[in-house]
């Protein structure tokens, strides 16, 4: 997979943006499929730094109902991308 197809969005939180600014630590949501040795590389050749760690987490889809009809969100996977000290991703500092 390209690298636009791993990394989908970065995640916008308050606390993704405390542990932005205050652990280096980008919070993305990344294709299901993706591992994190493809996460860490797609991460490298987007934005062009030097990643020191990722961690993933598998997110459940959340039960939702209209009218009669009941159904579930589709589940998705986010990551949380540390890079090496003194890198950041100048692009989602603006944000």
């Amino acid at each position: 997979m390209r690298p636009e197809q791993i990394v989908l969005r970065p995640i916008v939180t308050e606390k993704a943006e405390v542990a932005k600014t205050t652990q280096n630590k980008y919070v993305f949501e990344v294709a299901s499929r993706a591992g994190k040795l493809e996460i860490r590389e797609a991460v490298e050749r987007l934005f062009h730094v030097r990643v020191s760690k990722v961690t993933v987490a598998n997110m459940a889809g959340k039960p939702k109902r209209m009218g009669a009809y009941e159904g579930l969100r589709p589940g998705w996977k986010k990551a949380w991308v540390t890079l090496k000290p003194g890198q950041k991703i100048e692009m989602l500092e603006r944000v």
